[in-house]
């Protein structure tokens, strides 16, 4: 067993906020802190994971804010998942995990993956294959299995159209790739022009910038005439609730993450009665809870495939070093496109 301390970004607050502070991470200071704490001891059903590179995601931002589902730590390492190799279990159980390489999340343990080193259910650890780079596992479980996991429901649906706000987001991205591949027809929305073309060569049937003046009648024009039954929301807030009321009758609207804090209005109620229309969330941890084995093993091997023929590629913002992380991550997450990586 190892001893010792090791280098991590701790929380400085235990549970939820009071006040709701907006989805953006203006700092760091406010809410983790860089420390030395002793080395995290897996449990019986647990791995000890040297970290070679942690994600910052959406949901990180939330949870270190308070915003998040799942109530912080003081004093425990902010991270929901990353990549590692496995130095030591807690049982014989978690030993055939020792020395490889694998994608994981902290789920329930605490000990975060902004850290030298954690702590993750066996369960929870993937064995990555030779050709799934480091930022592609580090990335491989909250977005892309949620972009697998969603991209069902839209099989299953059956309507070919469906509607994606945060377009140019990785997990959206992720999921425009699928979604060409199996023929079906996104409609991405994104916020800036620039952002079109890349999501057009990516698969996208059609990309609206929701800040352009003809919006509101493109959007209704599309919805009149791909009669999409999905909307795949990232955003909530003014924007989604426009979508939402132009869709056509059986509409549902999957609200997966909170980034406008703005008001979420629902324009005609009686939508909901006479059009049979529907709002449901979605959460990634409940998918994993709920599902068969087998589908949740499916889509582990989907996703390294689809990373490691080319299919799918990790966008790096920012590969950004434990000790500037402080000073660094935030301004990286203020640019558009790509993702944030922590590495020790």
């Amino acid at each position: 067993m190892m001893t010792g301390t090791m280098r991590a970004l701790i929380q400085k607050h235990d549970g939820y906020a009071t006040r709701h502070s907006g989805t953006v991470l203006e700092a760091m200071e406010p809410y983790v802190e860089e420390a030395q704490v002793p080395m995290p001891e897996p449990g019986p059903s647990q791995v000890l994971i040297k970290i070679r590179i942690a994600a910052v995601n959406p949901s990180d931002v939330m949870f270190v804010k308070g915003l998040y589902g799942q109530p912080r730590r003081k004093g425990q390492p902010a991270g929901f998942e990353g990549v590692g190799d496995v130095v030591s279990a807690g049982s014989e159980a978690g030993q055939a995990l020792v020395g490889k390489r694998v994608a994981f999340t902290v789920g329930l343990t605490g000990w975060g993956s902004w850290a030298e080193y954690a702590v993750a259910e066996a369960a929870a650890c993937i064995p990555l294959v030779e050709g799934v780079r480091d930022e592609d596992g580090a990335a491989l479980i909250v977005n892309p299995i949620t972009a697998l996991a969603m991209f069902d429901i839209v099989r299953e649906e059956g309507q070919k159209s469906f509607i994606l706000t945060a377009g140019a987001s990785q997990l959206c991205k992720l999921m425009i790739g699928v979604a060409k591949d199996e023929g079906f027809r996104p409609i991405a929305v994104v916020r800036r022009d620039e952002q079109i073309p890349l999501l057009e060569r990516l698969g996208a049937a059609h990309v609206l910038n929701s800040e352009a003046p003809d919006f509101s009648q493109r959007m209704a024009a599309l919805c009149k005439e791909e009669e999409p039954r999905i909307l795949l929301d990232a955003t909530t807030g003014p924007v989604a609730s426009e979508i939402f009321h132009s869709m056509r009758h059986g509409a549902r609207w999957i609200i997966y993450g909170r980034l406008d804090p703005a008001g979420t209005v629902i324009r005609e109620p009686g939508q909901m009665i006479f059009m049979r229309k529907r709002i449901e969330g979605f959460w990634l941890v409940e998918w994993i809870r709920q599902v068969p084995t087998e589908r949740k093993v499916q889509a582990f091997t989907e996703a390294q495939k689809r990373f490691s023929d080319g299919r799918w590629k990790t966008d790096v913002t920012a590969m950004v070093s434990l000790e500037e992380a402080m000073a660094r991550v935030p301004e990286e997450l203020a640019k558009p496109n790509g993702k944030v990586f922590i590495r020790p």
